[in-house]
């Protein structure tokens, strides 16, 4: 009896290379699999994988809802947005952090000083949760775009962002004020394809796991 296709939800963006190149060190096709091909599923029928690109937003609900069964994406996205789902291995790339930022004036300001401010934010969930975990009160404005036009014209006084190097902050004179966590590239899965297909997943995900130590050690 043939086995079931695996369904693997990918970001696409910043994190697809490194996903691809992690595939084809564990042996799994990668031919075509770009982000400019007109494609959105990719079907390998020799080994029984699909992949579909998504909007790395949208793969945590592709995941939850059975349409993948595992999916590649920030840990950003999974705590902004809360998903039933397993995270299963942490892939080490797309580094990237969420801070509390403000003007330079601030610099230096202490966690007091950031009490009964505006702070505007593409993850209002992460910004109100270390708020109300610190005990300060803060309104939270939810914005799209680029938040840190939102001090700059008096919108927000604070924002809470994910930044990699900081450059960008500091092009908008802007410094990092607190850190509130570290967030890397996570491998998720469907909870009843976990039980379902755990034939199948589980070598893949020691695989990934070997990998990882691997690299680790060099």
């Amino acid at each position: 009896m043939q086995q079931e296709f695996l369904t693997i939800a990918l970001s696409k963006g910043s994190l697809l290379k490194p996903t691809i190149e992690l595939f084809n060190r564990i042996g799994l096709p990668v031919e075509g699999v770009t982000e400019e091909s007109r494609s959105m599923v990719f079907t390998f029928e020799e080994q029984r994988v699909k992949y579909i690109m998504c909007r790395p937003t949208d793969v945590p609900t592709y995941v939850e809802q059975g349409a993948a069964d595992l999916g590649i994406v920030g840990k950003d996205v999974i705590v902004e947005q809360a998903k039933d789902v397993f995270e299963m291995v942490d892939l080490k790339y797309g580094y990237c952090r969420f801070v509390v930022a403000g003007p330079e004036e601030m610099a230096g300001a202490s966690l007091r000083d950031l009490n009964y401010k505006r702070v505007a934010s593409k993850f209002p969930v992460v910004a109100e949760q270390f708020f109300r975990d610190k005990g300060l009160q803060a309104e939270i404005i939810k914005l799209h775009g680029n938040v840190e036009l939102a001090p700059i014209m008096g919108l927000a006084d604070l924002i809470v962002d994910l930044v990699s190097t900081g450059r960008t902050l500091k092009e908008n004179h802007l410094v990092e004020l607190q850190q509130i966590m570290e967030s890397t590239t996570r491998l998720i899965c469907n909870r009843v394809s976990y039980r379902t297909k755990h034939g199948q997943l589980q070598p893949m995900i020691e695989l990934m796991q070997e990998q990882l130590k691997g690299g680790q050690s060099k």
